[in-house]
């Protein structure tokens, strides 16, 4: 695993000093190199010792190994953005590296959410009375899509689109229910309110936004990340919307696989939408 994704996997389980660390890190990978361990660290504001046992936790023998394993992952993203540019004019090239992005992204998703993760949302929407899904903008058709296949599970699931319509909602909602945010970067200030809201009447709460450093998380019980690392603004998005699919994908078919009684709704359900009559 490269350092750099190494940094983004082990995020969640770090300090607030390491989280500072590896977030200017990822920030500001290319100029690492110009860094000692006692410049980072004063950068930072942090002590030099903060800086090598942070290498250390990652698996280095101290901070010039890390830094070396930096700029190599930065190098080699730089050939490839360089490779991006030469291949402007040629769109089978760029339709090859958009299919190799899309596949980094998904590959860095699955890393930096472990199937325990994905087993314990499968759990909680099994025993859930119910699950709110929400995505505006362009998360609708991921929740709308999502909450269909919820409900073909035989589970009880509302979609909003609106802030308003799910805040709304909250009266009628019991411990135990659970609710999924998805935001792409996580910053509305309304559904940041509602989550906190919905933690304190027991509902159980899922995000699902960018890895990046966002308020939703801190609401949530749960943070489900989609990395979508690409400086190039066209770019970005298809990554995060390609890997917030395949993130959803997983939990689906993680519900199927281990709950056998899910399983045999579904199979129900379907038998039961293709007996029905065209139009």
């Amino acid at each position: 695993m490269s350092a750099l994704l190494r940094i983004r996997a082990e995020r969640e389980r770090m300090s607030a000093i390491e989280r500072r660390i590896g977030d200017f890190i990822l920030d500001n990978a290319l100029l690492l190199r110009d860094y000692s361990s006692q410049q980072l660290a004063a950068a930072l504001g942090i002590s030099q010792s903060s800086v090598v046992k942070f290498s250390q936790k990652l698996g280095y023998r101290g901070y010039p190994d890390l830094k070396f394993s930096i700029a190599q992952d930065a190098r080699a993203d730089d050939v490839a953005d360089i490779a991006t540019d030469d291949a402007a004019d040629a769109p089978d090239l760029q339709s090859g590296d958009l299919w190799r992005r899309k596949s980094d992204a998904e590959a860095e998703t699955r890393t930096i959410n472990p199937p325990s993760a994905l087993e314990y949302v499968a759990s909680l929407l099994d025993r859930a009375g119910k699950v709110l899904v929400f995505g505006a903008g362009e998360d609708a058709p991921l929740a709308l899509g999502f909450g269909h296949r919820l409900a073909m599970l035989g589970v009880v699931a509302v979609v909003y689109e609106d802030v308003a319509h799910l805040a709304a909602s909250v009266a009628a909602v019991r411990p135990g229910d659970v609710a999924i945010a998805i935001s792409e970067h996580g910053r509305q200030p309304a559904l940041c309110r509602l989550a906190r809201t919905l933690r304190e009447r027991g509902v159980r709460v899922i995000s699902l936004t960018r890895h990046s450093a966002n308020p939703l998380r801190a609401h949530a019980d749960l943070a489900l990340l989609v990395s979508a690392q690409d400086d190039r603004p066209h770019m970005g998005p298809l990554l995060y919307q390609s890997g917030a699919q395949h993130l959803l994908d997983r939990i689906f078919v993680q519900a199927c696989e281990t709950l056998e009684e899910r399983l045999a709704t579904l199979q129900a359900t379907l038998e039961r939408v293709n007996s029905l009559p065209d139009g």
